[in-house]
């Protein structure tokens, strides 16, 4: 019902502009006003993990191919997507030929060749590079040019699902001349190159101020004549979610507000003002509480949560990891914070339908405070006279940490007062999501440190199939100090059954099993405890009533069409 309001009233909103005509050439449309309430740290999304530099360097930097909003893979850079059929893709599925649109330029005005896609793959590859991205190329031997516009990449194995590398906004390809000097551990270091890279997207960066604002102007080179229609964007950073969409819905000062992450009755009075609209789109996006697997204690010094830590003295116990998923009532959650942008799910991979998993339903969607008291019991964890659980001295009161954001906080109380009812304690603290999604390793505060015992926040993968995502729980590719703290392995989880399952999806070929084995390992994390997925939440961001081209795409960037976007006359 919350749903259906919102767009009545987005829709209600638009009809007042409904004299719409398309735009007809480049820059005629002035100044987009964009608001990311989590500030960009960088423009170069190798070296973060954050969703937010992910989208903005998806202005300027693009892949061979995206997925679109109905979940279709697009070709972008190259010409079409490589498949059995075209020939593209080898019958022993060993190597895919990629061919490039010939009339690409870099926003220098120097030619987009297979060089540049070459370079991308040794960068994110290479030793002590710490690349965010990694598990893209799981599965990559090589990569080589077969002329300037042809490129063919050759995998480890027979390779059924071969579009990671090079596909959607997490894997676009970079100038090879201007990251030249930035191999390895060089990378963060280029600072240059990484807040203002060279494109082939709609936009290029003309002025970058870390975890502030962006100024973007028209790619004079842009491969299609008549756009973007815009002649500069404007990206503004910080503040938080509300005051974002108010930016947009009610007082209209801005074109698009990402992530308004904001409790429904509060949007709801903001439209009423008539100024914008919400649109939203369910993917893969997961809230979820990352459980720390290994020992987080400031004592350790740069050991801290790392393998080099030992395993976190109380999370160890698969009893405590199972106790604190079954104590939380998600359905509370959804209701409080979500409304109808949230389901309750017990997945990380929650969608496409063909891979969401309902086997841990029957014992995690619904709150079962007497099997979580019991399984502490059972494990010997005693309440103490604080009323908190204890065993061999150590004590179940956990360093629970996330971003700043009101629907946040309130979920981290509310799973505080549920964890309460089981003898566990929380201490609560918050980020800034300028930093906590920012990725630098110099800041003990980011997701990717995990200086806490448990962290919440969310993420999801491009595109529709789940296979490099599933890579990103690989033993090898947890985060520290020898990668820059770059690895996507946040919780530290580490299970070689499961590595070896990884290695199967990405021999599988038939559609069926591939998605059974998802389903399997999926389970697997769930089960075993790597995390506790709370919400299956929708995309939601706002619109100017008078913005228009906007497809919603919760499968790649939401930016991903910004070339197309437009102001109705």
């Amino acid at each position: 019902m919350h749903r259906l309001k919102l767009l009545l009233a987005g829709t209600v909103a638009a009809m007042a502009l409904s004299s719409a005509t398309a735009h007809a050439e480049r820059g005629t449309d002035g100044d987009l006003k964009i608001l990311f309430w989590q500030a960009v740290s960088t423009m170069n999304p190798f070296l973060s993990g954050g969703t937010k530099e992910v989208f903005a360097s998806s202005m300027v930097i693009e892949p061979l191919a995206r997925t679109d909003e109905n979940g279709k893979l697009v070709a972008y850079l190259a010409t079409e997507i490589p498949t059995l059929e075209n020939g593209g893709l080898a019958k022993d599925l060993l190597s895919l030929t990629w061919k490039l649109k010939p009339d690409v330029k870099w926003s220098d005005g120097t030619p987009f060749t297979a060089e540049d896609v070459i370079f991308t793959w040794k960068y994110c590859t290479a030793p002590d590079g710490g690349c965010a991205q990694k598990a893209q190329y799981e599965g990559v031997k090589d990569v080589e040019a077969i002329d300037p516009h042809t490129v063919k990449v050759t995998f480890t194995e027979p390779k059924p699902y071969p579009y990671s590398a090079f596909v959607g906004s997490q894997s676009p390809i970079i100038q090879a001349k201007q990251f030249a000097d930035c191999v390895g551990a060089k990378a963060p270091g280029c600072t240059a190159a990484n807040f203002g890279p060279i494109g082939t997207g709609a936009f290029v960066v003309a002025d970058f101020k870390p975890n502030d604002v962006i100024t973007f102007k028209a790619n004079p080179n842009y491969r299609d004549p008549a756009k973007p229609a815009f002649a500069s964007v404007t990206l503004k950073g910080g503040g938080d979610a509300a005051s974002a969409a108010r930016a947009v819905l009610e007082t209209g000062e801005y074109d698009y507000a990402w992530n308004t992450m904001v409790e429904p009755e509060v949007l709801q009075t903001m439209l009423a003002a008539g100024k914008g609209r919400l649109e939203s789109a369910f993917g893969t996006n997961v809230e979820r509480i990352n459980l720390n697997w290994t020992n987080p204690d400031p004592a350790l010094g740069d050991k801290r949560s790392t393998t080099d830590a030992g395993p976190h003295p109380a999370l160890k116990d698969p009893a405590v990891r199972r106790a604190l998923s079954l104590a939380i009532d998600r359905d509370i959650i959804v209701e409080a914070g979500y409304g109808a942008a949230g389901k309750a799910t017990c997945n990380i991979v929650p969608a496409p339908e063909a891979v969401a998993s309902t086997k841990n339903d029957s014992w995690c969607l619904k709150q079962d405070l007497e099997a979580a008291n019991k399984l502490l019991d059972d494990a010997g964890w005693a309440k103490g006279s604080d009323g908190i659980r204890a065993k061999d001295g150590v004590k179940l009161n956990f360093l629970y940490s996330t971003s700043t954001n009101s629907v946040r906080q309130a979920t981290q109380e509310l799973v505080k007062s549920m964890w309460a009812e089981i003898g566990v304690g929380a201490e609560l603290r918050n980020a800034s999501a300028s930093v906590f999604f920012g990725g630098d390793p110099a800041s003990p505060d980011t997701f990717q440190k995990f200086y806490a015992d448990v962290e919440m926040y969310t993420n999801n993968f491009d595109g529709t199939d789940p296979e490099k995502y599933l890579a990103e729980w690989l033993c090898n590719q947890m985060p520290g100090p020898s990668n820059g703290w770059q690895g996507q392995n946040i919780p530290r989880y580490c299970n070689p059954e499961y590595d070896k399952m990884v290695g199967t999806l990405s021999k599988t070929a038939d559609p069926a099993k591939r998605a059974e084995l998802a389903k399997q390992l999926n389970d697997m994390l769930t089960e075993e405890g790597a995390h506790i997925p709370l919400v299956h939440r929708g995309d939601l961001s706002a619109f100017a009533v008078s913005l228009d081209g906007v497809r919603m795409n919760s499968w790649d960037s939401q930016l991903w069409n910004v070339a197309d976007w437009y102001r109705k006359k």
